[in-house]
């Protein structure tokens, strides 16, 4: 299992910590959470982590554990506190278990279609088509143009990844 460093973590304001969660879901994870904290403690340890993923088929070694509980400990005191597990779970929740990069990566290769890095309004028209909405090649070009800071006629990456954060913002 691979480890996240604390910083590539830090929260931004496009980031779920910035989002409020209704009042059930978040009774939800602290339910969960209990589920996990086997003595009550208030944190979950990597020995009470081991015990439920072992109930639930799952055999992970110390250091995986360890990994598990430094990717949400969030203070570095070895275990994970309620707040943290909620935190945890939001970005779970609201990114499906994918960091944000990789889900701007993964939407910019939707609309890469032919794998050049660039989007362009051929690959736009192929994805629109794909999914049945028509739109005149005027529109494709101010789709283009408004995402293409670059003014070269396509979007790459770093265009395509400023466009949804100012959208996020």
């Amino acid at each position: 299992m691979a480890s996240t460093s604390r910083a590539s973590r830090r929260q931004t304001p496009e980031t779920p910590k910035e989002i409020e969660i209704p009042p059930d879901i978040l009774a939800d994870f602290k339910q969960a959470f209990k589920l996990f904290d086997d003595d009550d403690s208030g944190t979950i340890t990597s020995k009470e982590l081991g015990t439920v993923l072992r109930q639930l088929g799952q055999n992970p070694t110390e250091a995986e554990l360890q990994d598990m509980i430094n990717e949400v400990d969030e203070d570095g005191n070895g275990t994970i506190e309620i707040d943290e597990f909620v935190e945890m779970m939001k970005d779970k929740v609201l990114t499906n278990g994918e960091n944000e990069d990789d889900v701007v990566l993964e939407t910019f290769n939707v609309f890469d279609v032919d794998g050049t890095g660039l989007i362009t309004c051929d690959n736009l028209q192929k994805v629109f088509s794909g999914l049945g909405i028509k739109c005149s090649d005027d529109e494709i070009k101010l789709m283009i143009d408004g995402a293409d800071l670059k003014k070269d006629g396509v979007i790459d990456f770093e265009e395509f990844e400023t466009m949804i954060k100012n959208t996020a913002s």
